[in-house]
C-alpha cells in the first residue's frame, strides 16, 4: 500500500504527560503520528526513551527510532505502533531488523541520515514499505533544511517508483514543494505543526502547497 501525499506531525517528549499533551493537539487533525524515540546515544538528545503509553484513538503511529540496538526497542514496543522506522546507520544486520519488523506484522522502513547514499539501501527496496529521508541533521526540533538532500529523494523515486518515500526535518510551507516536486508522499513536520497556535491551519497551509 502507498499512501497518498500525507502529513505527519512529529512527537518528541521527556515525559509521559508531555507525550500525552502533544498527542492531544494533534491527533483531531490527522491519521498518522510519528514518534520520534531517542536515546541520547545515537542523537545527543533524549525523546519517549521510557516506558510509554498512547491513548485510544483513530491515529496510526509510526516509531522513528534514533536509537543504537534497534532490535531491543522493537522487541519492547512494537505492538504499540503500526511502522516502525531504524536507522541504517544503527542497524549492524539490516536483513535481521527487516525480518524482526515483518516477523511482527507491521510495516518497514530504513531512515537515512543526511550523508548515506540512497544507493545504500538499494538491495532492501522490494522488502520495506518506506523510506524517510532526514532532510536535517537529526535530533531536535526546528533544525535547519538541507537542501541537497531533493537530489536524494529523485534518485530514489527513479530506483522504486511505487515506493513511499518520507521526508523530515525543516519541513514548511516555504519547502516542502520542493521536496514534494523531487518525489516525497510523506511528509514529517515537527516543530512547525506542534507549535502552531491553529494546528488545524498549519496543516492546511502544509497541504496547500501539494497542489
Amino acid at each position: 500500500m502507498k499512501y497518498k501525499d500525507k502529513i505527519i506531525p512529529a512527537i518528541i517528549a521527556k515525559t509521559q504527560k508531555e507525550l500525552d499533551e502533544r498527542i492531544s493537539k494533534v491527533m483531531d487533525f490527522v491519521d498518522l503520528i510519528q514518534l520520534d524515540v531517542m536515546d541520547g546515544r545515537f542523537v545527543p538528545n533524549k525523546s519517549i526513551d521510557f516506558d510509554f503509553k498512547l491513548p485510544k484513538t483513530k491515529c496510526h503511529f509510526e516509531a522513528h527510532l534514533m536509537i543504537k540496538n534497534p532490535d531491543k526497542w522493537i522487541e519492547k514496543n512494537y505492538m504499540k505502533v503500526d511502522t516502525i522506522l531504524a536507522h541504517f546507520e544503527s542497524c549492524n544486520d539490516p536483513q535481521k531488523i527487516i525480518n524482526l519488523v515483518k516477523g511482527k506484522k507491521k510495516r518497514m522502513g530504513f531512515v537515512l541520515n543526511p550523508e548515506t547514499s540512497a544507493k545504500q539501501i538499494e538491495d532492501y527496496l522490494d522488502e520495506i514499505d518506506q523510506v524517510l529521508i532526514m532532510t536535517v541533521n537529526p535530533g531536535f526540533y526546528g533544525s535547519p533544511f538541507l537542501p541537497k538532500m531533493i537530489d536524494k529523494i529523485s534518485e530514489l523515486r527513479k530506483m522504486k517508483t511505487d515506493l513511499d518515500i518520507e521526508v523530515d526535518g525543516g519541513i514548511t510551507p516555504e519547502t516542502i514543494y520542493k521536496v514534494y516536486n523531487a518525489g516525497a508522499n510523506m511528509f514529517v513536520s515537527g516543530s512547525y505543526i506542534v507549535n502552531a497556535a491553529n494546528v488545524q491551519m498549519a496543516i492546511d497551509k502544509l497541504k496547500d502547497e501539494l497542489h
